[in-house]
């Protein structure tokens, strides 16, 4: 064989197993999402991508070494988005910032992987759901992968709100995460409620709003606390 063709067929095979992860990935994300952690299996996944099961083993020790990998993957991109786009907000104001502004580019930014990315964001948005109100596993999984870009946003809405106590801000936070993670999970409750007015899919609907929304709740919030 030319020594040419070495690197090729190399090249060929590293590309066949990358592929092979993404089928693994995309099929488990679907699953997980659907079914939670505990509610699927390694063969389940297998049967989905269509191979045997063997071959998870090939690529991953057990299934929780799977789930990790699965919310990690998309974990880094959103993490990196936000993060740029709060650095670029904070230029952009010359280190004034307003509470709503940095929430657009912490909030925003997000929401557009849901209303641009297809179904398997959407599928990543209610497995982020689901973890985050896991807290026997998933606050650890929070923690690792989300800390640094919220506490780059808690930065910011401090400086927005100087006079604002630590706590209100945090807690603050805390009903923006709760609103965030109850719209990733698309539950439908929304569509019933308001007879189809709103629908729980509807991303862009929610960006339209829940910025401005949650800004004039912690205006509110921390004026009352600083009277």
């Amino acid at each position: 064989m030319p020594e040419d063709a070495k690197p090729r067929k190399s090249s060929s095979k590293a590309q066949q197993r990358a592929e092979m992860m993404e089928q693994i990935l995309d099929a488990a994300e679907h699953l997980f999402s659907k079914h939670g952690l505990y509610g699927v299996t390694l063969k389940d996944v297998a049967q989905r991508v269509g191979v045997h099961h063997t071959l998870l083993n090939y690529y991953f020790d057990d299934k929780k070494s799977l789930f990790d990998a699965v919310f990690a993957r998309r974990a880094v991109v959103t993490n990196e988005r936000r993060l740029r786009a709060l650095d670029a907000y904070e230029t952009a104001c010359a280190g004034k910032p307003t509470v709503e502004g940095a929430l657009r580019a912490f909030l925003d930014t997000d929401l557009d992987l849901y209303i641009e990315g297809g179904e398997g964001w959407r599928n990543y948005a209610a497995l982020g759901a689901q973890v985050a109100n896991t807290p026997e596993w998933g606050a650890a999984l929070m923690d690792e992968h989300f800390d640094p870009v919220v506490l780059r946003l808690i930065g910011l809405l401090k400086k927005a709100l100087p006079d604002c106590a630590e706590a209100d801000i945090f807690w603050g936070y805390h009903f923006v995460t709760g609103a965030l993670m109850l719209t990733l999970g698309r539950t439908g409750r929304i569509d019933k409620l308001s007879g189809g007015v709103c629908r729980s899919d509807d991303f862009a609907a929610v960006k339209a709003r829940m910025a401005t929304f949650m800004a004039a709740g912690f205006l509110s919030v921390c004026k009352r606390s600083s009277s």
